[in-house]
Order: structure tokens, then C-alpha cells, then sequence
């Protein structure tokens, strides 16, 4: 074994299907040895194990189970019988067989959740927190009984869980020429019965109701079949062919996005008429497996807290609150140092007295102050949100600073950590005794306030490594205090008035219009009661409203001061009754797990939401599976890419996803992406990398249920796309807030997801090229190619053959028109000819956006960013056809600019709300954002 490396870690990333040797330890007391394949389930080596010398020795198979030590180095119980040891990641190459304790199925099923959050969950349980009990215990309940409830629906409720309807904002179907249907001009759609091959071609009104498209077919079925039984179109729905995607409901043909796309792209809707028989199976297999999981519930609830005795009110106490400065633990600082710490009483972003410095102590691990940090605020005026901060740094000793300006000595102090504790504990009691607080690292740079009230109030968990400060609430009084509840709050309104006049007033306050309310979510309104009113607010967002908004919530609740608050609450009840927001809410909280100072919150809510969704965790459990193989794909070209030819490396990697593992694991799974869409048999041959520095894989599937429609993803490893699903989003809600008020200007807002530490997927968008590479192929000169104004002209003009290429300049001219706004107004950066694409149709669309709120590129200090949004001079060309004489399309080009810019500008709030939101995320470019950011919105 290569010095460094320990366990076997390395043979599960190897290809091939070659033995391992493995020991096995048998419970009465025989030791085995001999070899197994790498992708053997565990129920094969069962079977092997059957031919060896003693096997009848043992009692039946279901006694026990196989243990092993994990690649977290944790003991696992492998109860999953149909995974393969490759998958499984053994640190050692042992086995050993043990006697099966407790119920198999919830045993099962908590190693599956384990796997697939990225979190086991015994780590909940070695927590021994009341704060984590209570909630897994309360959370575990809701969810369980919102899937029982979820079981009891009619079928055609069930499904709007199961398959959401995806729609258009509006319900007119944009022509060419950017005219709108009248209903005068039919559409034609195909239609076929489940299990028959015969299809029919229908003609119906855009605006016909779905319901009305089955009662067609039916009425023709009967008619070509000479059908005499009558059958009812109530009885069916209607699915998209190849996708779990269904058209039903109240709402127009032309509004389902699939047949507006089609429509727009001239092509023909293609559906299946499905029994609704057929769905109640969906049903009952959903519920099958989870009432097996509910019978087999084995967690209990939590010891209740003691009763309350001998209590008293918060608000009878006027002396000034304190704490105990004890000590440090593990700190690391220069020597010829002295340490300090900053206190200071924050209610959201307010400071609520003067920040308290302790004594200055000499540099060493155990640095010892126990002293008394006293605030200049009574106990009785403390909020019930009030939050203790601290910053741990080391200054220069007096006695060796050099004589200068107070500033340059100020800029001596060195930050080293920080830490958040709330004063009230989860049951409103005022805290007191010991707690060591494990704290965050300081940037070292950052040399503004130390203090960071926006930061987390959890505890670092690598409390090996943290540095740790050991402070005491004192006991005020001989019994416990507790912060007055709001019902009992009548009794003392003439002690304490001024603080609750709000929280009265929110009680009767009409609700606000949700958009606004949003930004009562931030962290600067902690109270309970503002943010139960904003939850309130909420409720009355639609899903499709509240899935464009999912990706703010789940950052938000960062700011959330204890687990169980409204938000989170919030999100589980909107995501058990819309599984396409389960989806996105599992993949928003999965992709941040690495993050300790939210794992523990996130590892619970998704918990929470596989418990009261089993049967999701099959399909989630699949997509985990390959992206896992596609980040061990993605290695594999990185490490063999630079040590031969590029076409050698990609036979390879084709070689590599022909093995059976590989197109087990990458086919046959619905697209994270995009969960109404399978992604069916993986095609090796027409899969490839990019020449990209991470070296991004591009892999294409083809739909077995759909002839020609192939679906590509492109997987990243190694670029944080957090920031590219954030632009992504603002320009999708651009569209939809366009498309309400009547302008459709042809965006491509492509699928980009973030799952986990620097990974994700990116849709491919089929058709389309490059500028770049559009210039370059029709140029003689590669030199002269950015120059060639024709070049992009020419090229429509070949794949848009006569009449077709005024509808694909039309495409282009709204297109450009879109992005050229919506480029500007966010303030994208780093805009060249290989970042902007375009479609075959002409749709123009930008990709990679890797610099956004005006944080442009520089070198040598100067801005290499020269024009406000990208409008070249052949983009010009093509908007004028080809004419230098042109302007009226010039002129039409600029006025829907104009009218798209003053549209967002009416909506500029939203667009700050949503940004502000974002700041919990932590990505760079928006760290130093402020409103002025979007100067165009301001």
C-alpha cells in the first residue's frame, strides 16, 4: 500500500469487474477467506458463502446481517441486500456476518435515508439533544401523517402530488410575427390508447380544456373500433408520450408548456390516453411500501422536558444582564500576541447596547480570562430573539507597537474566530450554566466589524480542531426564567407594552401580497411573530410561484434561530403535497451537506422529507447512484486525459460507461434536472468530455418511448454552480413576468442544478452552436472570423431554408432582445462570442455566468468589460436581415428592449428581495452586493 493512503478506498475507484480478496467473520466463530467480484451484491456473496466448509453451521439467512466499516469509517449494517460491494465502499476489506437485531425494514430504511442525505443518522442520536429529539420526533409525525393523508385522496388529487401540471403563465399561443391566436387557427395533436399501438390525429381549439381532447378520442375510438360501450373521458387522462408529465385539469391545451413548445417549434403533440386504473396502481404501490415503513416504526419520542415549577417572568428583572468569560480552548495565535474577546447583544442586524471587550491575556492554547462581561441592557428588556455574539482576536502587545497612527495599530489586530449563541433556549427559558462554544474561523483579511450577527448560532462540529470558548450564564434567580408567551402577554402589557404593541397589531394586520413579504425573511427580522406572519403570507403562493422562489427559501433558513420555526414547517407541507417541489427542495438541501454549519438543520429537514416520502427515495436513490458514477467518470478523465491523445481518452471513457455497472448506474433514471423526464438508455458512443478545465462530461440518452428525441446533460466537478442557478432563475422569472404582461421574447432559461460540493448538471440544449464556432466554420480565416459579419447570417440562412428564415430572424431579433436586457440589468460579465449561443430556430441564448453584479474582469487594472451588454455589429446585421437601410426592424428590436426594461423595472423589489435572500449562500460575488448592484433597477 503507497505510503499516505489507508484502507482500500482506491480499489473501488478502479474499472474492470476483478476479484477482491475478502475475510469474512462469521458469529460462531469461523474465519473465512476467499474472493468475490468488486460489483457482487451482497446477496451473491450469500450465495458463495453457501458452497464454503461449516455454512450449515449457521441458522436461516434473515438472522442476520452483514456489518462493515464504511468509507466514513463507521460501523454499517448492510441491510440493503441488492447493493454492490463497489457501491458499498468497505475501508477494509472485511465482512463481518452479526445476528439482526431490531425491525429490518425501519433499519433498511434508515441506512437508505443515511446514504442518501450524506448524513447518518446516528449521528441525530449521539447528539443527545432535547432540541434534535423533539423536532426529528414532531417532524417524523407531520410527515408520516401527511403521507397517510396523501394515500386517502381520490386518484385525480393524488396526482396533482404526483405529476404537477407544468403551464405557461398565459394562455395565448404567440405566432410568428409575434402576432396572438384568436382560437380561429386548430392545432393538431396525436393521440394514442395505453397498450395499443393506434393512434389518432385530432384537431382542436387551442384554448379546449383537456377533457374535451379525451372525450375526441374517445368518440373516435369508438368510431374506427365500432365500440358500443360507453366510456367517459373523466375516467382518463392524458400523458405526455415518454415522460411522466400529464395534461389534465382546468386550464387551455396551448397553456401546458409541452404543447406550447410544440407548437411554436411546428411540431405535433404526442399523447397517450391513460386509464385511471392504471394511475390508482401508481397509488397503491407508493402506499404499499409506506405503510410497511409506518407499521415498522420503532423511534420513540423523546423524554418530555421536566415540568415548569417555581417560575417567574423575565420582565420582573432590572438589573443589567452578564455573563462569565471563563476560558478558550485549542487557540493558535503568534506568539508576541495578546488575545481579546468582543460580546455584543444583537436582535437581527440591530445591536442592541455597547459591544463589550474583555482583558487583553497572553497568547497560549488555554488561554484563561474568568471575568465578568456585564451589558449595558436590563434582563427585563432583553427581545425574545436576543442573540450573543462573539469574536476571538489577538493584537500586537502594547509594549512592542511601534509608534504610529491609532489606524495602523487597529490594522494589526488579527481575527481568529467567531461564534453565535442565542440567550433564550428552544422553550423560551433564559439560559444558564456552562456552555463550550466551538467556534468558526475568521477570514484573516476581513478587517471590518468582527462580530457577524448574519452568521450561524450552531456550534462548530469539528470541535477537535475549532477553537473553543467556555462561557457561564449566571443563575439570576433560583428558578428558571422564561420570556413571557404572547397569550399570557394581557396581564403585563402595562409593565412591558412597548414591546408587544407590534406583536398585537401583526395579529390583525391583512395579509401582505407574498412577493413583498419575502423580505420579512431576512435576517434582520428574527422575531417569531413577524416570521409567522410572513409564513402566513406565503401560504398563498401557488406552486409553480413557489417553486421559482424555492431556491431563496432554503437559503433563508440559515437565519432561522432554533429547528423548529414556521419556514421549515412550511417547506415540508408544500413539498408532500407537490413532489416536483420535493424534488427541488431535496437537491437544494442535499447540494449544501458539506456545509457544517448547516448540516445538522438540512440533514433533519431532508430526514423529515424522506420519511414522509419512501417512496421517493427510490427514484432519488437512483439519481444519487449516478451521479456518484459520474463524478468516478469525470476522475477518471481527469487523471488520463493530459497522458494521451484526446480521442484516445475518449474511447476510453466510452469503454468505461459500456460496463455493465456503469450503464446499470447512468440509465433508466428521471433527470435531476427535470423529473418529468426519464433519461432512458445512456448512449456510450455519442458521449464525450469538453475541453473546459474541469473537463465536463457531456452524455446523451436516447428515449426508447420517443423516436429521435434525445436528451443530453453536461455533469461538472469542480465549479461551484450555485451562482449560474441564481442567474438561471432571474432570467427565468424575467420571462414569466414578460410573458404575463404579453411579451414573449424566446428565452432559454436551461435546467442547471447544483447537488453537491462543486458539482451539478447542466442541460444540454440540443441544436445550437457556439458564436464562436459559428464564425470560425464559416470563415476562411480564423484570424478574420470574429470580423466576418455574415457569417451568422449565412448560417441561419442554411438551416432556416426559404420561408422559414423570417421566422428564425423574428426568433433572433426577441431573443437578443431578452438577453440583451437581462445581461445588463443583472450585471453579467465576462461576455464573449463562446459564451453566447444560438439555436438552429435563431433563438440566442448566453450560457456561463461566471461574473454577475458588475463584478467584472480586470488586469493590470483596467476594466476589461467596455459596453453595458453585448450587441455586436453582425447581431445587428441579422436584426436588419442583412440590409444596412433597415431601421424599422432595428427600430421594433429596440422597443421591445424598452419594454422589457421598464417591465422589470416595476418589478425592481422583487429582484432585490430575491438577491437580498442570497446573501446566505456565501457566494463570493454576492458577499460584497448592495442594492446599488442592480443599478439599471434602482
Amino acid at each position: 500500500m503507497p505510503p499516505g493512503e489507508y484502507g482500500m478506498l482506491g480499489e473501488w475507484e478502479k474499472e474492470g469487474d476483478h476479484d477482491i480478496m475478502m475475510d469474512f467473520l462469521l458469529p460462531t466463530g469461523i474465519f473465512l477467506k476467499f474472493p468475490v467480484s468488486r460489483n457482487d451484491t451482497i446477496g451473491m456473496v450469500w450465495r458463495n458463502a453457501s458452497s464454503e466448509p461449516l455454512y450449515g453451521a449457521l441458522s436461516d439467512a434473515d438472522a442476520y446481517v452483514f456489518t462493515c466499516i464504511n468509507s466514513t469509517a463507521e460501523r454499517e449494517e448492510l441491510e440493503d441486500e441488492t447493493r454492490r460491494l463497489c457501491d458499498v465502499r468497505l475501508f477494509m476489506s472485511v465482512l463481518r456476518l452479526v445476528a439482526r437485531e431490531g425491525d429490518r425494514v425501519e433499519k433498511l430504511t434508515n441506512t437508505q435515508i443515511s446514504l442518501l442525505i450524506g448524513k447518518g443518522l446516528h449521528e441525530f442520536d449521539t447528539q443527545k439533544n432535547h432540541e434534535v429529539n423533539e423536532f426529528r420526533a414532531k417532524m417524523r409525525s407531520f410527515c408520516e401523517e401527511k403521507a397517510q393523508d396523501r394515500q386517502r385522496l381520490p386518484w385525480y388529487q393524488w396526482m396533482e402530488y404526483s405529476f404537477s401540471c407544468d403551464l405557461e403563465p398565459c394562455v395565448s399561443l404567440p405566432e410568428p410575427g409575434g402576432n396572438k391566436t384568436k382560437g380561429t387557427k386548430k392545432i393538431f395533436v396525436n393521440v394514442k390508447f395505453e397498450a395499443s399501438d393506434e393512434s389518432f390525429m385530432l384537431q382542436q381549439e387551442p384554448q379546449d380544456l383537456p377533457v374535451i381532447l379525451m372525450r375526441s378520442a374517445l368518440k373516435k375510438k369508438a368510431t374506427v373500433f365500432r365500440s358500443v360501450r360507453q366510456e367517459k373521458p373523466e375516467d382518463y387522462t392524458l400523458q405526455v408520450n415518454g415522460r411522466w408529465e400529464f395534461i389534465y385539469g382546468k386550464y387551455p391545451l396551448c397553456q401546458f408548456k409541452y404543447i406550447f413548445s410544440c407548437l411554436r417549434g411546428g411540431q405535433t403533440p404526442h399523447l397517450t390516453m391513460v386509464h385511471h386504473s392504471t394511475v390508482v396502481k401508481y397509488q397503491e404501490e407508493q402506499g404499499c411500501l409506506g405503510s410497511q415503513v409506518s407499521k415498522s416504526r420503532s423511534l420513540s419520542k423523546p423524554p418530555p422536558l421536566p415540568v415548569k415549577k417555581n417560575t417567574s417572568s423575565l420582565w420582573s428583572i432590572e438589573e443589567p444582564f452578564h455573563i462569565h468569560l471563563l476560558q478558550g480552548y485549542r487557540v493558535n495565535a503568534d506568539e508576541g500576541m495578546k488575545l481579546v474577546v468582543q460580546a455584543g447583544l444583537f436582535h437581527g442586524s440591530e445591536l442592541l447596547c455597547k459591544v463589550v471587550t474583555s482583558c487583553e491575556v497572553n497568547v497560549c492554547s488555554e488561554p484563561l480570562w474568568d471575568k465578568k462581561l456585564v451589558f449595558d441592557i436590563s434582563v427585563s428588556d432583553l427581545p425574545r430573539m436576543s442573540r450573543l455574539c462573539f469574536a476571538l482576536y489577538a493584537v500586537i502587545e502594547k509594549a512592542k507597537k511601534p509608534r504610529s497612527t491609532k489606524k495602523k495599530n487597529k490594522k494589526a489586530d488579527c481575527p481568529l474566530a467567531w461564534v453565535n449563541t442565542m440567550v433564550f433556549d428552544y422553550k423560551d427559558q433564559l439560559k444558564t450554566g456552562e456552555f463550550l462554544l466551538s467556534t468558526w474561523p475568521s477570514v484573516p483579511d476581513d478587517k471590518g466589524d468582527l462580530l457577524n450577527p448574519m452568521g450561524t448560532v450552531e456550534k462548530n462540529p469539528n470541535v477537535d480542531s475549532a477553537a473553543g470558548l467556555l462561557i457561564r450564564f449566571p443563575n439570576i434567580r433560583p428558578h428558571p426564567l422564561y420570556y413571557p408567551h404572547f397569550d399570557k402577554v394581557h396581564l403585563l402589557l402595562h409593565t412591558r407594552r412597548h414591546q408587544h404593541e407590534m406583536v398585537a397589531f401583526l395579529q390583525k394586520w391583512p395579509d401582505l401580497p407574498a412577493l413583498h413579504a419575502l423580505e420579512l425573511l431576512d435576517y434582520s427580522f428574527p422575531d417569531p411573530m413577524v416570521r409567522s406572519f410572513t409564513i402566513r403570507c406565503l401560504r398563498k403562493l401557488r406552486d409553480e410561484e413557489l417553486l421559482q422562489y424555492l431556491l431563496q427559501l432554503v437559503q433563508v433558513l440559515k437565519y432561522e434561530s432554533y429547528l423548529d420555526c414556521d419556514l421549515a414547517t412550511f417547506l415540508l407541507e408544500r413539498a408532500l403535497s407537490n413532489k416536483r417541489i420535493g424534488h427541488f427542495l431535496f437537491w437544494h438541501l442535499r447540494s449544501e451537506m458539506h456545509v457544517s454549519s448547516v448540516s445538522l438543520r438540512f440533514g433533519l429537514i431532508l430526514e423529515a422529507y424522506c420519511r414522509g416520502n419512501i417512496y421517493h427515495i427510490k427514484n432519488l436513490w437512483k439519481q444519487n447512484e449516478a451521479l456518484n458514477k459520474m463524478k468516478a467518470l469525470n476522475d477518471f478523465v481527469k487523471s488520463g486525459w493530459q497522458k494521451t491523445s484526446r480521442q484516445q481518452m475518449t474511447d476510453d471513457m466510452k469503454l468505461c460507461i459500456k460496463q455493465e455497472a456503469y450503464m446499470e448506474a447512468l440509465s433508466y433514471l428521471l433527470s435531476p434536472l427535470n423529473p418529468s423526464i426519464m433519461l432512458s438508455e445512456i448512449c456510450a458512443d455519442r458521449c464525450k468530455f469538453m475541453d473546459s478545465k474541469m473537463k465536463p462530461l457531456w452524455l446523451m440518452y436516447k428515449n426508447k418511448w420517443v423516436q429521435g428525441d434525445a436528451v443530453g446533460i453536461i455533469f461538472k466537478n469542480g465549479d461551484d454552480l450555485r451562482q449560474d442557478m441564481l442567474t438561471l432563475q432571474m432570467i427565468q422569472l424575467m420571462e414569466i413576468l414578460w410573458k404575463k404582461e404579453g411579451l414573449d421574447l424566446r428565452m432559454i432559461p436551461y435546467g442547471c442544478l447544483s447537488t453537491g460540493n462543486k458539482t451539478g448538471l447542466i442541460e444540454v440544449v440540443k441544436n445550437s452552436d457556439t458564436i464562436a464556432n459559428i464564425q470560425r466554420n464559416n470563415s476562411n480565416s480564423a484570424a478574420t472570423a470574429a470580423f466576418n459579419k455574415d457569417a451568422l447570417l449565412n448560417w441561419l440562412k442554411s438551416k432556416n431554408p426559404e420561408d422559414k428564415l423570417d421566422q428564425a430572424i423574428e426568433e433572433f431579433t426577441l431573443s437578443c432582445a431578452g438577453y440583451c436586457v437581462a445581461t445588463y440589468v443583472l450585471g453579467i460579465g465576462d461576455r464573449h462570442n463562446d459564451n453566447i449561443m444560438i439555436k438552429e430556430t435563431g433563438q440566442l441564448f448566453h450560457i456561463d455566468f461566471g461574473h454577475f453584479l458588475g463584478n467584472f474582469k480586470s488586469k493590470f487594472g483596467i476594466n476589461r468589460e467596455r459596453v453595458p451588454f453585448i450587441l455586436t455589429y453582425d447581431f445587428v446585421h441579422v436584426i436588419q436581415q442583412g440590409r444596412t437601410n433597415n431601421s424599422e426592424k432595428f427600430e421594433r428590436f429596440r422597443e421591445c428592449c424598452e419594454q422589457a426594461y421598464k417591465i422589470l423595472c416595476r418589478n425592481g423589489t422583487l429582484f432585490v428581495n430575491l438577491f437580498a435572500m442570497m446573501k446566505a449562500a456565501g457566494l463570493p460575488e454576492l458577499t460584497k452586493w448592495n442594492e446599488n448592484a442592480l443599478k439599471s433597477l434602482s
